[in-house]
């Protein structure tokens, strides 16, 4: 599979994956992946907004695969013991891209807990850096590493990262590959893109808008 735009302009050879394997401890324990926004869970929200973007999608998360059944998605769950954050779905991700998806060469995370993000992220982060290399979205002056587009040949990296057991923060990772950063703009309703729901008080700050932003009524 080349790595120029596909037949239908988008970058070919980039799978998805989509960041649900977090313990929500702030949510109160409630797996984020199936709070309810504008009448839908996130997850398929990320679904949603993410499957056009790329060339296969599927799941890192460590519930029970039967409840994504929805989805019609593969359920990839962390390989590191303990909890690794991010990095750890990070992981599961470009191995089974690497292992179980032949023609892919990068894989294009999201977080399951931010709804708006940008509909040509994924555009936009390959511009950014050709055929190879690392790019993360930014926003108002801060960095998102878990919205990122990877190289598969860094998944030997990652692990040996995690296994040295020292830091197990995504920046702390990514600062090593010298990402590119991709600023995205708010949009018209002033809204950052990547507002994440990490508290019941931050879903009940976007319910208002976030049907008008989901392209719902």
């Amino acid at each position: 599979m080349s790595e120029g735009p596909d037949s239908a302009g988008l970058p070919a050879g980039i799978a998805g994956i989509i960041l649900a394997g977090g313990r929500s401890a702030r949510m109160g324990g409630i797996d984020k992946a199936f709070v309810q926004l504008a009448g839908r869970p996130l997850i398929a929200h990320a679904v949603a907004r993410l499957a056009p973007q790329v060339s296969m999608l599927a799941i890192s998360a460590n519930g029970p695969p039967e409840s994504y059944a929805t989805q019609g998605l593969l359920v990839v769950a962390d390989t590191v013991r303990g909890s690794a954050g991010p990095l750890a779905g990070i992981l599961a991700g470009m191995t089974w891209a690497r292992d179980r998806a032949p023609g892919v060469t990068r894989i294009a995370t999201v977080a399951v807990d931010t709804p708006f993000f940008p509909d040509d992220l994924v555009a936009c982060l390959a511009v950014a850096v050709g055929s190879g290399d690392v790019a993360i979205a930014g926003s108002r002056g801060r960095a998102h590493p878990t919205f990122a587009l990877l190289p598969l040949d860094l998944a030997d990296d990652l692990a040996a990262f995690l296994a040295a057991g020292g830091s197990r923060r995504a920046r702390d990772w990514l600062a090593r590959h010298d990402p590119a950063i991709v600023d995205f703009d708010d949009g018209p309703d002033g809204l950052d893109p990547f507002f994440n729901i990490n508290t019941p008080s931050d879903l009940a700050a976007i319910a208002g808008c976030a049907g008008p932003r989901l392209g719902e009524s």
